[in-house]
Protein backbone atom coordinates (compact mmCIF):
# COMPACT_ATOMS: atom_id res chain seq x y z
CA UNK A 1 0.00 0.00 0.00
CA UNK A 2 1.51 3.42 -0.93
CA UNK A 3 2.72 5.37 2.05
CA UNK A 4 0.28 8.25 1.65
CA UNK A 5 -2.74 5.93 1.82
CA UNK A 6 -1.25 4.07 4.77
CA UNK A 7 -0.76 7.34 6.60
CA UNK A 8 -4.32 8.48 5.89
CA UNK A 9 -5.74 5.23 7.24
CA UNK A 10 -3.82 5.76 10.45
CA UNK A 11 -5.05 9.34 10.57
CA UNK A 12 -8.64 8.20 10.11
CA UNK A 13 -8.30 5.88 13.09
CA UNK A 14 -7.09 8.78 15.21
CA UNK A 15 -10.05 10.89 14.06
CA UNK A 16 -12.47 8.21 15.27
CA UNK A 17 -11.04 8.37 18.78
CA UNK A 18 -10.25 12.06 18.97
CA UNK A 19 -12.33 13.93 16.41
CA UNK A 20 -11.64 17.29 17.98
CA UNK A 21 -7.95 17.00 17.14
CA UNK A 22 -8.44 16.16 13.46
CA UNK A 23 -6.16 18.00 11.07
CA UNK A 24 -8.54 17.58 8.19
CA UNK A 25 -9.95 20.79 6.80
CA UNK A 26 -13.40 19.19 6.54
CA UNK A 27 -13.65 18.81 10.32
CA UNK A 28 -12.49 22.33 11.16
CA UNK A 29 -14.82 25.32 11.57
CA UNK A 30 -15.78 26.99 8.32
CA UNK A 31 -13.04 29.32 7.15
CA UNK A 32 -13.66 33.04 7.07
CA UNK A 33 -13.61 34.76 3.67
CA UNK A 34 -10.16 36.19 4.44
CA UNK A 35 -8.80 32.79 5.48
CA UNK A 36 -10.11 31.25 2.26
CA UNK A 37 -7.48 33.22 0.33
CA UNK A 38 -4.14 32.09 1.72
CA UNK A 39 -0.86 33.83 1.37
CA UNK A 40 1.53 31.83 -0.79
CA UNK A 41 5.30 31.55 -0.32
CA UNK A 42 7.02 29.56 -3.06
CA UNK A 43 10.70 28.88 -2.34
CA UNK A 44 12.87 27.60 -5.18
CA UNK A 45 16.55 26.71 -4.87
CA UNK A 46 18.98 26.41 -7.75
CA UNK A 47 20.92 23.23 -8.64
CA UNK A 48 20.41 21.56 -5.26
CA UNK A 49 21.02 17.82 -5.19
CA UNK A 50 18.26 15.31 -4.48
CA UNK A 51 19.94 14.13 -1.27
CA UNK A 52 21.16 17.49 0.04
CA UNK A 53 18.39 17.93 2.63
CA UNK A 54 18.15 16.03 5.88
CA UNK A 55 14.59 15.02 5.06
CA UNK A 56 15.86 13.49 1.80
CA UNK A 57 18.74 11.60 3.37
CA UNK A 58 21.58 14.12 3.73
CA UNK A 59 24.12 13.25 6.41
CA UNK A 60 26.69 16.00 5.89
CA UNK A 61 24.30 18.95 5.42
CA UNK A 62 22.31 20.48 8.28
CA UNK A 63 18.91 21.74 7.08
CA UNK A 64 16.73 21.86 10.23
CA UNK A 65 14.35 24.53 8.95
CA UNK A 66 13.52 22.88 5.63
CA UNK A 67 13.28 19.53 7.41
CA UNK A 68 10.84 21.06 9.90
CA UNK A 69 8.79 22.33 6.96
CA UNK A 70 8.61 18.76 5.65
CA UNK A 71 7.63 17.44 9.08
CA UNK A 72 4.79 19.95 9.25
CA UNK A 73 3.48 19.19 5.76
CA UNK A 74 3.88 16.83 2.82
CA UNK A 75 7.10 15.58 1.28
CA UNK A 76 7.13 14.21 -2.28
CA UNK A 77 9.24 11.23 -3.29
CA UNK A 78 8.50 11.41 -7.04
CA UNK A 79 8.54 15.09 -7.94
CA UNK A 80 10.20 16.44 -11.09
CA UNK A 81 11.47 19.68 -12.55
CA UNK A 82 9.99 20.76 -15.87
CA UNK A 83 13.46 20.98 -17.37
CA UNK A 84 17.09 20.00 -16.96
CA UNK A 85 18.27 23.62 -16.61
CA UNK A 86 17.20 26.86 -14.94
CA UNK A 87 15.35 28.74 -17.70
CA UNK A 88 13.23 25.83 -18.98
CA UNK A 89 11.92 24.91 -15.52
CA UNK A 90 11.17 28.52 -14.62
CA UNK A 91 9.30 28.95 -17.90
CA UNK A 92 7.20 25.91 -17.00
CA UNK A 93 6.38 27.44 -13.62
CA UNK A 94 5.44 30.89 -14.90
CA UNK A 95 3.37 29.59 -17.83
CA UNK A 96 1.96 26.48 -16.17
CA UNK A 97 2.70 24.62 -19.40
CA UNK A 98 5.49 22.74 -21.13
CA UNK A 99 8.21 25.29 -21.86
CA UNK A 100 8.90 23.71 -25.25
CA UNK A 101 5.72 25.43 -26.45
CA UNK A 102 7.59 28.74 -26.08
CA UNK A 103 10.93 27.61 -27.42
CA UNK A 104 12.62 27.81 -24.00
CA UNK A 105 14.71 24.64 -23.92
CA UNK A 106 18.14 25.94 -22.92
CA UNK A 107 19.47 28.45 -20.41
CA UNK A 108 18.90 31.95 -21.80
CA UNK A 109 22.03 33.95 -22.55
CA UNK A 110 22.44 37.65 -21.79
CA UNK A 111 24.72 38.13 -24.80
CA UNK A 112 23.33 39.85 -27.90
CA UNK A 113 21.41 38.90 -29.96
CA UNK A 114 20.28 36.08 -27.67
CA UNK A 115 19.85 38.67 -24.92
CA UNK A 116 16.72 39.90 -26.68
CA UNK A 117 15.05 36.49 -26.29
CA UNK A 118 12.96 35.33 -23.40
CA UNK A 119 9.59 34.07 -22.25
CA UNK A 120 6.88 36.18 -23.86
CA UNK A 121 4.67 37.98 -21.33
CA UNK A 122 1.11 36.71 -21.09
CA UNK A 123 -2.03 37.73 -19.18
CA UNK A 124 -2.34 34.03 -18.27
CA UNK A 125 0.99 33.68 -16.47
CA UNK A 126 0.97 32.61 -12.83
CA UNK A 127 1.80 36.07 -11.40
CA UNK A 128 -0.51 37.87 -13.84
CA UNK A 129 -3.49 35.69 -12.92
CA UNK A 130 -2.79 36.08 -9.20
CA UNK A 131 -2.46 39.85 -9.51
CA UNK A 132 -5.76 40.02 -11.40
CA UNK A 133 -7.25 37.96 -8.58
CA UNK A 134 -6.22 40.58 -6.01
CA UNK A 135 -2.88 39.24 -4.82
CA UNK A 136 0.22 41.33 -4.24
CA UNK A 137 2.94 39.58 -6.24
CA UNK A 138 6.72 39.54 -5.94
CA UNK A 139 9.75 37.74 -7.30
CA UNK A 140 12.80 38.02 -5.09
CA UNK A 141 15.90 36.33 -6.43
CA UNK A 142 16.68 34.67 -9.75
CA UNK A 143 14.62 35.30 -12.90
CA UNK A 144 16.57 33.94 -15.93
CA UNK A 145 13.65 34.25 -18.34
CA UNK A 146 14.67 37.37 -20.23
CA UNK A 147 16.74 40.51 -19.95
CA UNK A 148 14.79 43.24 -21.73
CA UNK A 149 11.92 45.11 -20.04
CA UNK A 150 9.44 43.25 -22.25
CA UNK A 151 10.67 39.93 -20.86
CA UNK A 152 11.33 40.97 -17.26
CA UNK A 153 9.38 40.01 -14.11
CA UNK A 154 7.29 43.18 -13.99
CA UNK A 155 6.03 42.54 -17.53
CA UNK A 156 4.90 39.06 -16.46
CA UNK A 157 2.73 40.26 -13.59
CA UNK A 158 5.07 40.68 -10.64
CA UNK A 159 4.33 43.90 -8.77
CA UNK A 160 7.81 43.84 -7.27
CA UNK A 161 11.12 42.37 -8.40
CA UNK A 162 14.43 42.33 -6.58
CA UNK A 163 17.25 40.14 -7.78
CA UNK A 164 19.19 38.94 -10.79
CA UNK A 165 18.11 38.39 -14.37
CA UNK A 166 20.96 36.11 -15.44
CA UNK A 167 21.88 32.53 -14.65
CA UNK A 168 25.34 33.19 -13.22
CA UNK A 169 25.76 35.73 -10.42
CA UNK A 170 28.74 36.47 -8.20
CA UNK A 171 27.37 36.26 -4.64
CA UNK A 172 29.53 39.17 -3.46
CA UNK A 173 30.04 41.58 -6.37
CA UNK A 174 26.58 40.92 -7.90
CA UNK A 175 28.05 40.86 -11.38
CA UNK A 176 27.06 38.44 -14.10
CA UNK A 177 29.33 36.06 -15.97
CA UNK A 178 30.15 38.83 -18.43
CA UNK A 179 31.46 40.97 -15.57
CA UNK A 180 28.58 43.45 -15.80
CA UNK A 181 26.41 44.40 -12.79
CA UNK A 182 23.28 42.28 -12.47
CA UNK A 183 21.25 43.40 -9.48
CA UNK A 184 17.84 44.94 -10.03
CA UNK A 185 14.90 46.45 -8.20
CA UNK A 186 12.07 46.34 -10.69
CA UNK A 187 13.63 47.77 -13.86
CA UNK A 188 16.28 49.84 -12.09
CA UNK A 189 19.85 48.57 -11.75
CA UNK A 190 20.97 48.97 -8.15
CA UNK A 191 24.00 48.46 -5.95
CA UNK A 192 23.66 46.64 -2.65
CA UNK A 193 26.36 45.23 -0.41
CA UNK A 194 25.91 41.79 1.02
CA UNK A 195 25.88 38.07 0.31
CA UNK A 196 23.19 37.34 -2.27
CA UNK A 197 21.44 34.60 -0.31
CA UNK A 198 21.10 36.95 2.66
CA UNK A 199 19.83 39.79 0.46
CA UNK A 200 17.14 37.51 -0.99
CA UNK A 201 16.05 36.50 2.49
CA UNK A 202 15.96 40.10 3.75
CA UNK A 203 14.01 41.43 0.77
CA UNK A 204 11.55 38.55 0.97
CA UNK A 205 10.88 39.27 4.62
CA UNK A 206 10.44 42.98 3.88
CA UNK A 207 7.81 42.19 1.23
CA UNK A 208 5.98 39.79 3.53
CA UNK A 209 5.89 42.34 6.34
CA UNK A 210 4.64 45.07 4.01
CA UNK A 211 1.80 42.94 2.62
CA UNK A 212 0.86 40.86 5.67
CA UNK A 213 -2.61 42.44 5.85
CA UNK A 214 -3.67 41.28 2.36
CA UNK A 215 -3.23 38.13 0.26
CA UNK A 216 0.24 37.95 -1.25
CA UNK A 217 2.27 35.63 -3.46
CA UNK A 218 6.04 35.67 -3.34
CA UNK A 219 8.43 33.59 -5.41
CA UNK A 220 11.59 33.36 -3.29
CA UNK A 221 14.06 32.23 -5.94
CA UNK A 222 17.41 31.58 -4.27
CA UNK A 223 20.28 31.37 -6.76
CA UNK A 224 22.16 29.10 -4.35
CA UNK A 225 23.70 26.59 -4.46
CA UNK A 226 24.32 27.30 -8.16
CA UNK A 227 27.94 28.04 -9.01
CA UNK A 228 30.07 30.07 -8.39
CA UNK A 229 30.54 28.01 -5.25
CA UNK A 230 31.15 30.94 -2.94
CA UNK A 231 30.35 30.15 0.67
CA UNK A 232 28.95 32.83 2.97
CA UNK A 233 31.12 35.03 5.17
CA UNK A 234 34.21 34.56 3.02
CA UNK A 235 34.61 34.97 -0.75
CA UNK A 236 35.73 31.76 -2.38
CA UNK A 237 39.52 31.59 -2.80
CA UNK A 238 39.09 29.78 -6.11
CA UNK A 239 40.16 31.68 -9.21
CA UNK A 240 37.62 33.40 -11.47
CA UNK A 241 35.26 33.78 -8.49
CA UNK A 242 34.73 30.01 -8.79
CA UNK A 243 33.06 30.47 -12.18
CA UNK A 244 32.02 26.86 -12.72
CA UNK A 245 35.31 25.24 -11.94
CA UNK A 246 35.40 21.53 -12.64
CA UNK A 247 36.66 18.71 -10.40
CA UNK A 248 39.85 18.41 -12.47
CA UNK A 249 40.74 22.12 -12.19
CA UNK A 250 43.43 23.21 -9.77
CA UNK A 251 42.31 25.16 -6.69
CA UNK A 252 38.79 24.07 -7.42
CA UNK A 253 35.70 24.39 -5.26
CA UNK A 254 34.90 21.90 -2.51
CA UNK A 255 31.93 20.02 -1.13
CA UNK A 256 32.39 22.09 2.06
CA UNK A 257 31.85 25.28 0.06
CA UNK A 258 28.66 23.84 -1.40
CA UNK A 259 27.38 22.58 1.97
CA UNK A 260 27.88 26.03 3.51
CA UNK A 261 25.80 27.56 0.71
CA UNK A 262 22.93 25.10 1.23
CA UNK A 263 22.98 25.66 4.97
CA UNK A 264 22.78 29.43 4.46
CA UNK A 265 19.66 28.90 2.33
CA UNK A 266 18.19 26.80 5.13
CA UNK A 267 18.95 29.61 7.56
CA UNK A 268 17.09 32.03 5.28
CA UNK A 269 14.10 29.69 5.01
CA UNK A 270 13.99 29.58 8.80
CA UNK A 271 13.96 33.37 9.01
CA UNK A 272 11.09 33.55 6.52
CA UNK A 273 9.07 30.92 8.41
CA UNK A 274 9.65 32.68 11.73
CA UNK A 275 8.47 35.93 10.15
CA UNK A 276 5.19 34.26 9.18
CA UNK A 277 4.83 33.05 12.77
CA UNK A 278 5.63 36.47 14.25
CA UNK A 279 3.06 38.15 12.02
CA UNK A 280 0.41 35.60 12.99
CA UNK A 281 -0.19 34.53 9.38
CA UNK A 282 1.55 31.14 9.26
CA UNK A 283 -1.72 29.21 9.59
CA UNK A 284 -3.11 31.01 6.56
CA UNK A 285 -0.02 30.64 4.39
CA UNK A 286 0.68 27.91 1.86
CA UNK A 287 4.44 27.33 1.78
CA UNK A 288 6.04 25.35 -1.04
CA UNK A 289 9.70 24.37 -1.31
CA UNK A 290 11.31 22.86 -4.41
CA UNK A 291 14.34 23.01 -6.72
CA UNK A 292 14.74 23.85 -10.42
CA UNK A 293 16.70 20.81 -11.68
CA UNK A 294 19.16 18.17 -10.57
CA UNK A 295 22.36 19.01 -8.75
CA UNK A 296 25.74 19.81 -10.27
CA UNK A 297 29.00 17.93 -9.58
CA UNK A 298 29.37 19.09 -5.96
CA UNK A 299 25.80 18.07 -5.16
CA UNK A 300 24.61 14.68 -3.92
CA UNK A 301 21.95 13.18 -6.19
CA UNK A 302 22.26 9.65 -4.78
CA UNK A 303 20.75 7.19 -5.41
CA UNK A 304 19.67 8.86 -8.64
CA UNK A 305 21.80 8.52 -11.77
CA UNK A 306 23.50 11.45 -13.51
CA UNK A 307 22.98 15.15 -12.83
CA UNK A 308 21.85 18.53 -14.16
CA UNK A 309 21.68 18.91 -17.98
CA UNK A 310 20.25 15.39 -18.44
CA UNK A 311 16.82 13.74 -18.54
CA UNK A 312 18.07 10.92 -16.31
CA UNK A 313 16.54 10.93 -12.82
CA UNK A 314 19.52 12.80 -11.35
CA UNK A 315 18.87 15.66 -13.75
CA UNK A 316 15.13 16.09 -13.26
CA UNK A 317 13.90 14.52 -9.99
CA UNK A 318 13.89 17.18 -7.26
CA UNK A 319 12.80 17.69 -3.66
CA UNK A 320 9.31 19.12 -3.12
CA UNK A 321 7.62 20.02 0.17
CA UNK A 322 4.18 21.58 0.72
CA UNK A 323 2.90 22.93 4.05
CA UNK A 324 -0.60 24.29 4.61
CA UNK A 325 -1.70 24.07 8.26
CA UNK A 326 -5.17 22.62 8.73
CA UNK A 327 -5.37 21.51 5.11
CA UNK A 328 -2.44 19.11 4.70
CA UNK A 329 -1.70 16.59 7.43
CA UNK A 330 1.76 16.95 8.98
CA UNK A 331 4.34 14.27 8.31
CA UNK A 332 2.81 13.17 5.02
CA UNK A 333 5.10 11.34 2.59
CA UNK A 334 3.52 10.93 -0.83
CA UNK A 335 4.48 8.89 -3.87
CA UNK A 336 2.27 11.07 -6.06
CA UNK A 337 4.15 11.93 -9.24
CA UNK A 338 4.34 15.68 -9.79
CA UNK A 339 6.14 18.30 -11.87
CA UNK A 340 6.94 22.00 -11.55
CA UNK A 341 3.96 23.18 -13.60
CA UNK A 342 1.68 21.32 -11.17
CA UNK A 343 2.68 23.92 -8.60
CA UNK A 344 1.24 26.59 -10.91
CA UNK A 345 -2.14 24.87 -11.00
CA UNK A 346 -1.99 24.12 -7.26
CA UNK A 347 -1.24 27.72 -6.30
CA UNK A 348 -4.01 29.06 -8.52
CA UNK A 349 -6.50 26.57 -7.06
CA UNK A 350 -5.50 27.34 -3.48
CA UNK A 351 -5.90 31.08 -4.10
CA UNK A 352 -9.36 30.67 -5.59
CA UNK A 353 -8.20 32.34 -8.78
CA UNK A 354 -10.49 31.95 -11.77
CA UNK A 355 -8.35 30.50 -14.55
CA UNK A 356 -9.61 31.29 -18.07
CA UNK A 357 -9.77 28.38 -20.49
CA UNK A 358 -7.35 30.32 -22.69
CA UNK A 359 -4.62 29.72 -20.09
CA UNK A 360 -4.58 26.06 -21.15
CA UNK A 361 -2.72 24.94 -18.05
CA UNK A 362 -1.02 21.57 -18.36
CA UNK A 363 -0.14 21.11 -14.72
CA UNK A 364 -2.66 19.62 -12.31
CA UNK A 365 -3.88 20.74 -8.90
CA UNK A 366 -2.25 18.47 -6.32
CA UNK A 367 -4.30 19.63 -3.32
CA UNK A 368 -7.04 16.98 -3.55
CA UNK A 369 -4.38 14.28 -3.21
CA UNK A 370 -2.45 16.08 -0.48
CA UNK A 371 -5.62 16.69 1.51
CA UNK A 372 -6.65 13.05 1.19
CA UNK A 373 -9.82 13.82 -0.77
CA UNK A 374 -8.79 11.81 -3.82
CA UNK A 375 -6.39 8.89 -4.41
CA UNK A 376 -3.06 9.35 -6.12
CA UNK A 377 -3.33 10.14 -9.82
CA UNK A 378 -1.60 8.35 -12.68
CA UNK A 379 0.58 10.77 -14.65
CA UNK A 380 2.29 10.90 -18.02
CA UNK A 381 5.14 13.45 -18.15
CA UNK A 382 7.64 14.46 -20.84
CA UNK A 383 11.11 16.01 -21.01
CA UNK A 384 13.41 17.06 -23.83
CA UNK A 385 16.70 18.91 -24.01
CA UNK A 386 19.19 19.97 -26.64
CA UNK A 387 21.42 21.83 -24.18
CA UNK A 388 25.13 21.37 -24.73
CA UNK A 389 24.55 19.71 -28.08
CA UNK A 390 22.75 16.78 -26.47
CA UNK A 391 19.73 15.02 -27.89
CA UNK A 392 17.90 13.62 -24.89
CA UNK A 393 14.21 12.91 -24.35
CA UNK A 394 12.19 11.05 -21.76
CA UNK A 395 8.65 10.12 -20.87
CA UNK A 396 7.34 8.69 -17.61
CA UNK A 397 3.96 6.97 -17.57
CA UNK A 398 3.01 5.38 -14.27
CA UNK A 399 6.10 3.57 -13.00
CA UNK A 400 7.65 3.17 -16.45
CA UNK A 401 10.16 5.55 -18.00
CA UNK A 402 11.64 5.63 -21.49
CA UNK A 403 14.95 7.48 -21.87
CA UNK A 404 16.17 8.41 -25.35
CA UNK A 405 19.84 9.38 -25.13
CA UNK A 406 21.23 10.05 -28.58
CA UNK A 407 20.54 6.92 -30.59
CA UNK A 408 19.92 4.71 -27.55
CA UNK A 409 16.56 3.86 -25.98
CA UNK A 410 16.37 2.64 -22.39
CA UNK A 411 13.39 1.32 -20.44
CA UNK A 412 13.24 1.49 -16.65
CA UNK A 413 10.74 0.84 -13.91
CA UNK A 414 11.65 3.86 -11.79
CA UNK A 415 9.50 2.71 -8.89
CA UNK A 416 11.65 -0.36 -8.30
CA UNK A 417 14.84 0.92 -9.99
CA UNK A 418 15.28 4.45 -8.73
CA UNK A 419 18.90 4.60 -9.89
CA UNK A 420 18.09 3.55 -13.48
CA UNK A 421 20.60 0.70 -13.34
CA UNK A 422 18.53 -2.10 -14.87
CA UNK A 423 17.65 -1.40 -18.49
CA UNK A 424 14.65 -3.52 -19.49
CA UNK A 425 14.58 -2.56 -23.17
CA UNK A 426 15.53 -6.10 -24.19
CA UNK A 427 12.50 -7.54 -22.38
CA UNK A 428 9.83 -4.84 -22.44
CA UNK A 429 9.64 -3.76 -26.05
CA UNK A 430 5.91 -3.35 -25.50
CA UNK A 431 6.60 -0.58 -23.01
CA UNK A 432 9.17 0.99 -25.33
CA UNK A 433 6.70 1.08 -28.22
CA UNK A 434 3.90 2.53 -26.11
CA UNK A 435 6.04 5.25 -24.54
CA UNK A 436 7.85 6.17 -27.76
CA UNK A 437 4.52 6.70 -29.50
CA UNK A 438 3.41 9.00 -26.69
CA UNK A 439 6.70 10.89 -26.82
CA UNK A 440 6.51 11.34 -30.58
CA UNK A 441 2.96 12.66 -30.38
CA UNK A 442 3.91 15.09 -27.61
CA UNK A 443 6.85 16.41 -29.64
CA UNK A 444 4.66 17.02 -32.67
CA UNK A 445 2.19 18.89 -30.48
CA UNK A 446 4.63 21.21 -28.70
CA UNK A 447 6.60 21.91 -31.88
CA UNK A 448 3.48 22.89 -33.76
CA UNK A 449 2.59 25.39 -31.07
CA UNK A 450 6.14 26.70 -30.82
CA UNK A 451 6.18 27.42 -34.54
CA UNK A 452 3.05 29.49 -33.95
CA UNK A 453 4.96 31.48 -31.27
CA UNK A 454 3.23 29.97 -28.24
CA UNK A 455 -0.20 31.26 -27.35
Amino acid sequence: MPRIRHFLLLLAACVCTAATTSVRAQSRPAASPAAARPNIVLIITDDMGWADLGSYGATDVRTPNIDALAAAGARFTDFYANGVLCSPTRAGLISGRYQQRYGVEVALSSAAPAGDAGLKASPYSLPALLRTSGYATALVGKWHLGYTPAHSPNAHGFDYFFGLKSGYHDFYTHHGRDGKPDLWENEQPIERAGYMTDLITAQSIAFIRKHASRPFFIDVAYNAPHWPYQPPDRPSPARDSASHLMPSDSATSTRADYVAMVERVDQGVGEILRTLDALGIADNTLVIFTNDNGGEWLANNAPLFNRKWTVWEGGIRVPAIVRWPGRIAPGLVTDQVGITMDLTATVLAASGTVVPAAARLEGVNLLPVLEGRTPEMARTLFWRTTAGGQNQKAVRRGDWKLVVDGTHEFVFNVRTDLGERHDLANRRQDVARELRALLNAWERDVEAEAKGDGR
